[in-house]
């Protein structure tokens, strides 16, 4: 059992090693360890070596950066062709199937016509084939992402003086000087899609190269299951219209979504019923078949194909029974085939869609790299997070060109990906064989689709984040504050907007942690007889308290913001306040010496007053000792070092010691920075354990009676 104890000298520990219960008359035997040397930064000299490597270009390292930028050059030549290539061909030709109706489907939510999504999931299969670490992970449209994008596109489009209800109709925006002054509301839609696109890829692009990816350790799990629930109510809410087939204008701003469903009820007059019908078959049909998929994955080899399947059927009703021409609902329209020409992003409209690319970029990113590290953990490898930042943002920019929206990792498509066979990425090229298939020559036959089918295949597929309100009991049970903040970004971004909820989630989140560790634990310890084990009195029975000694445990950093609540605590688990003591002691001695001084003679007042100072001075309290035990404080700061040295000379003037147990190096290095081990502190000793402090303060108090009587080195 030893005691740690700062030379004052230098970097020296110098530590005591206490004698044990029987040894009474044994001497100290200090036993010196020394600290190595440090050697001194020369901060030049690290700044130049890191700017020649960077700067340096050699053929070797020209190879790696090109190897690392495009990890298929890895990878792909050690492809396992016989163990590999069915699964990858049957997974990419499923999630192909599924991604159709899909794409079409969330084109819907984006503002975007069908046309967009299937370009969109088109050239993410495609790059992230090239750039993704992850095997399993599905990159395309996102509906959450879609909804940013369809919000932001509105307000644009709705800025710029285009009927937001009537895609057909083509209006001039006098703000919009280019040589296409005359552009119809699709046109535009995309504009603006593929420029906030364009944007949220360069923010990615720029996160990865300045290493900023720390910023998604802010989005913890339960804050992005809370946003994405929170939002899927507002990507619900935004579908109704489709399946009611009425036109109501989309709300914008805070409280969108209360503000759309007092729309919906304005118009419910204007029923089609056409819509409602097809709707309400549509969703017998998939509800039912996503469970039968869901509760029998296991024995599947693939899943069914129900929005494919409810896509092809209703097409052919539709078409067949005219229901456009009879009933009047809204159909998808002509669907061209091939590919547009590449167009750059529409410069004069970033300054408008900079700020909103920003949360999209965080978003997209986060999500990404959590499906991203949550597979590679299961199927054991590793994916890196930086180079998924530069994979997700190049996704972006570059088919910010082919007009485009943003994409970004998807849970439901990866979930069916990996549960089908899936081995590595070729399973995207598969799919982006499938999506060129629809592109080049199936597109048109979808002209007669029903946009009530697209809304009920967006609606069905959040399920899995509408579920997760049965997971709340159990949220509950292992955590109360993940829950609470579940619940504040879940209401924050259905009820206010999914920006702000975003933001607000961020901020409960970062101000739950501020709290709990402004607002601690702090407890007394007790000693479990026959071992050195010391816990909780007030969590485990059996312990019992130590004669003499107080053994007091803070979890937390003791910093500014806590140093208060520390000596608090400390305060009231030991029993006594010095600073009480102090000053009513001051208080006494000031009023008997004015008492004396009426009463005595000039001979015997020296005498007097002495002789009642001293009896002051001699209050008994039930301990000697206090031990704080600082295993769980990770460091101090300049508030935290001054609040132990003020609480050391506090007690110490009431007789009270006070020692250290478990402190780490970074502890200790603060406490002798701070001079608390200076002006001749002999009794601030640092314990390896609480047991060594134990050993100590019960030694000397046994053997002197009196801790002022002794002195160490």
């Amino acid at each position: 059992m030893t005691s740690l104890e700062a030379n004052n000298a230098d970097s020296t520990l110098v530590l005591s090693t206490p004698p044990s219960v029987n040894a009474k008359n044994r001497k100290y035997s200090p036993v010196i360890l020394e600290e190595q040397e440090r050697k001194a930064l020369d901060v030049k000299k690290i700044a130049v070596k890191k700017l020649k490597k960077c700067c340096s270009c050699t053929p070797t390292k020209a190879k790696d950066f090109f190897v690392d930028l495009f990890p298929v050059i890895r990878w792909f030549p050690k492809y396992k062709w016989k163990e590999w290539i069915l699964g990858d061909i049957m997974s990419g030709l499923i999630v192909g199937i599924l991604l159709v109706p899909q794409s079409i489907a969330y084109s819907l939510l984006a503002g975007q016509e069908p046309i967009y999504g299937l370009y969109t999931s088109f050239f993410a299969c495609i790059i992230y084939f090239l750039m993704g670490t992850s095997r399993h992970i599905s990159v395309g449209i996102f509906g959450v992402l879609c909804l940013m994008i369809g919000q932001v596109v509105d307000r644009e489009v709705q800025y710029f003086g285009f009927d937001l209800n009537d895609v057909n109709k083509t209006a001039q925006s006098e703000m919009f000087n280019q040589s296409t002054d005359f552009c119809d509301r699709s046109c535009f839609a995309i504009r603006v899609g593929s420029t906030l696109t364009f944007m949220a890829g360069v923010y990615q692009i720029a996160m990865g190269i300045f290493q900023v990816g720390f910023i998604s350790v802010y989005l913890s799990d339960s804050l992005l299951s809370g946003f994405a629930t929170g939002a899927s109510f507002t990507i619900l809410t935004s579908q109704v219209k489709y399946l009611l087939g009425i036109s109501i204008p989309r709300a914008h701003g805070p409280g969108s979504l209360v503000q759309t469903w007092v729309y919906i009820f304005k118009n419910i007059h204007r029923t089609n019923v056409c819509d409602v019908i097809t709707s309400a078959l549509c969703l017998l049909v998939l509800v039912p078949l996503k469970e039968i998929n869901e509760c029998y994955k296991s024995k599947l080899k693939a899943p069914i194909p129900g929005e494919l399947l409810v896509v092809v059927v209703a097409t052919l009703v539709s078409h067949y029974g005219h229901l456009n021409e009879k009933y009047n609902s809204t159909i998808a329209g002509n669907i061209p085939t091939g590919f547009m020409v590449p167009t750059s992003p529409d410069w004069s409209l970033i300054p408008r869609v900079a700020a909103d690319a920003l949360p999209i970029a965080i978003i997209g990113f986060a999500i990404t790299v959590s499906l991203s590290e949550m597979f590679a953990k299961k199927h054991g490898y590793t994916v890196r997070a930086n180079q998924e930042m530069f994979a997700i943002g190049t996704c972006n920019i570059i088919p910010a060109f082919f007009h485009c929206f943003t994409t970004s990792a998807a849970l439901a498509k990866t979930l069916v990906k990996e549960s089908t066979g899936c081995k590595t990425q070729l399973s995207s090229i598969v799919t982006a064989l499938v999506l060129l298939l629809v592109l080049l020559v199936i597109a048109p036959l979808f002209y007669s689709l029903q946009k009530c089918v697209l809304g009920v295949i967006t609606i069905v597929n959040l399920r899995g984040a509408l579920r997760k309100f049965i997971d709340l009991p159990r949220m509950w049970k292992v955590n109360k504050v993940d829950t609470v903040i579940w619940f504040v970004t879940m209401l924050s971004s259905a009820l206010i907007s999914t920006e702000i909820g975003l933001l607000i989630g961020v901020s409960f989140s970062v101000i739950c942690v501020i709290v709990r560790t402004q607002v601690p634990r702090a407890t007394t310890l007790g000693h479990l007889e026959g071992t050195d084990i010391y816990e909780d009195l007030g969590r485990y029975k059996n312990l019992q308290n130590l004669t003499g000694i107080k053994i007091f445990r803070f979890e937390a950093p003791l910093y500014y913001a806590n140093k208060e609540f520390f000596k608090r605590s400390l305060y009231k688990r030991t029993g006594v306040d010095p600073t009480l003591i102090i000053v009513a002691k001051k208080k006494a001695e000031r009023k008997v010496s004015r008492e004396l001084e009426h009463k005595v003679t000039e001979n015997s007042g020296t005498s007097i007053k002495t002789e009642v100072t001293v009896q002051l001075s001699k209050q008994e309290f039930e301990f000697h000792t206090i031990i704080i035990d600082c295993s769980v404080i990770q460091f101090l700061d300049t508030a935290g070092i001054a609040a132990v040295k003020e609480v050391f000379k506090d007690y110490k003037q009431i007789g009270i010691s006070i020692l250290l147990s478990n402190c780490n190096a970074c502890v200790i290095d603060s406490l002798r920075k701070g001079g608390y081990f200076e002006n001749g502190n002999i009794h601030s000793l640092v314990f390896y354990s609480i047991h060594d402090a134990v050993m100590f303060a019960s030694n000397v108090h046994q053997k002197n009676g009196d801790w002022e009587a002794n002195t160490f080195c």
